[in-house]
C-alpha cells in the first residue's frame, strides 16, 4: 500500500486508513482483530477511532468499545508503534436517558448534549482514551464535533498543553466549517500553538445535492480551501456511502441518499458503473480508487468495514487502477 504525507508534517501514513467505529459492537472483538491484523500486513498504518464509539448500539452506553478493542490488540501483538493512531473527542453524550426515545437514539437530541470541548473535558477524555486504549500517545487527536459554544482560544490552548505533554503529537478537526478552519488557523498562528493538519468530512464521489447546507460534508468552498492549504489533509469518511454504489435497491431506499439524490446523482452513478465493468471491480471498489486518485487536495479514504468480507472488498479498491481517460470520465460526469 501506498503512503502520504499527512499534511506538511512529513508524517507518512498509508493512503487508506482503516476505520474501526464498529469494532467491539456490530463487529466482534475476533473479527476485529483479524481485520487489523490483514490490514497491518497489507501495509496499512493508519488507524481511526473515537471515545464515543458506539455508544448509539446499546441504551445506557457510553461509548469506549472500540477504543478498548484496540487497546486490547496492542497489548496481545506488540503494534501500537506499528500503526498511526487516530482518535476523537468532544462528542459523548452527557445525558443518556434525554437522547434515547422508544429505544432509539435521537440524533437531533444526542447533538444538544455532546460534552464539547472545553479545556477540563479535552483534558479529562486525552486520558480517558490513553487507559482505554493501552497506550501513552496518540498520535491525531480531532475534535470530533466542532463546538461554538466554547470560545475556541480555550479549546486550542488545551490542545496545545497536551501537544507539549507528549499525549498527543497533531491535532485535528472534524464537522466543522470552512470559516471555522480559517478562524482556528489565524489563532494557532497568533499564539503560537499547534495548529490542525487534517480535517475529518464525509466525502465521496457523489456531489450533495443542490442548495443543501451540511457541516459535515465537503462542498465547493471547502475543497478549494483544502487545495489551496496544503498542509491540511482530508480524511474523508464515508466514502462510500455505506455501500450505496454497489447496490441499487438499497440506494432507493437508504436515508444517506437524501442527501444526494437528483440528476447529479444519477449521472455519477452511471459513470462508476462502466468504468467498474472496464476494470473488473465494484462501483465501491472504484469510488475508493478515484478518491485515492485525488492529489488536489490529498485525500486519505477512511473505510469502516463492519464483516471481514468488505474489509477483503475494500482493501481491494488499492489494487484498482484507473487511467487518465477514465478518471477524466469520473469527474465530468453530471451536472
Amino acid at each position: 500500500m501506498k503512503t502520504v504525507e499527512l499534511g506538511r508534517t512529513g508524517e507518512q501514513v498509508s493512503q487508506l486508513a482503516l476505520g474501526c467505529m464498529l469494532m467491539g459492537t456490530t463487529t466482534d472483538e475476533a473479527s476485529a482483530n483479524t481485520m487489523l491484523n490483514r490490514y497491518l500486513d497489507a501495509g496499512g498504518t493508519f488507524l481511526d477511532t473515537a471515545n464515543c464509539y458506539t455508544w448509539w448500539e446499546e441504551r445506557g452506553s457510553l461509548g469506549g468499545h472500540s477504543e478498548e478493542v484496540l487497546g486490547r490488540w496492542f497489548a496481545s501483538t506488540g503494534r501500537r508503534d506499528d500503526v498511526f493512531l487516530a482518535t476523537k473527542g468532544t462528542a459523548l453524550v452527557k445525558d443518556l436517558d434525554a437522547v434515547w426515545v422508544d429505544d432509539q437514539p435521537d440524533w437531533e437530541r444526542a447533538y444538544q448534549n455532546f460534552d464539547g470541548a472545553g479545556g477540563d473535558n479535552l483534558r479529562r477524555s486525552v486520558d480517558d482514551s490513553l487507559r482505554r486504549l493501552q497506550t501513552d500517545h496518540i498520535d491525531l487527536y480531532y475534535v470530533h464535533v466542532d463546538d461554538r459554544s466554547t470560545p475556541l482560544e480555550e479549546s486550542l490552548e488545551a490542545l496545545a498543553g497536551l501537544v507539549q505533554a507528549g499525549k498527543i503529537r497533531y491535532i485535528g478537526w472534524s464537522n466543522v466549517r470552512t470559516w471555522r478552519l480559517e478562524r482556528i488557523r489565524q489563532l494557532c498562528a497568533q499564539h503560537g500553538w499547534p495548529a490542525p493538519v487534517a480535517v475529518q468530512q464525509q466525502h465521496s464521489y457523489l456531489r450533495r445535492k443542490a442548495g443543501l447546507s451540511h457541516i459535515s460534508i465537503v462542498d465547493d468552498e471547502q475543497l478549494d480551501y483544502l487545495q489551496a492549504h496544503d498542509d491540511l489533509t482530508l480524511v474523508a469518511y464515508s466514502p462510500i456511502l455505506k455501500g450505496i454504489y454497489d447496490d441499487a435497491a438499497k440506494r432507493a431506499k437508504h436515508p444517506m441518499m437524501a442527501l444526494y439524490a437528483g440528476p447529479d446523482a444519477d449521472a455519477r452513478i452511471a459513470a462508476v458503473e462502466d468504468v467498474a465493468a472496464e476494470v473488473d471491480a465494484t462501483p465501491n471498489q472504484v469510488v475508493l480508487a478515484w478518491l485515492l486518485h485525488q492529489t488536489s487536495p490529498t485525500i486519505v479514504p477512511l473505510m469502516g468495514p463492519r464483516t471481514l468480507e468488505q474489509y477483503d472488498a475494500g482493501i481491494r479498491a488499492v489494487d484498482v487502477k484507473l487511467t487518465s481517460d477514465q478518471l477524466g470520465r469520473l469527474d465530468a460526469a453530471g451536472a
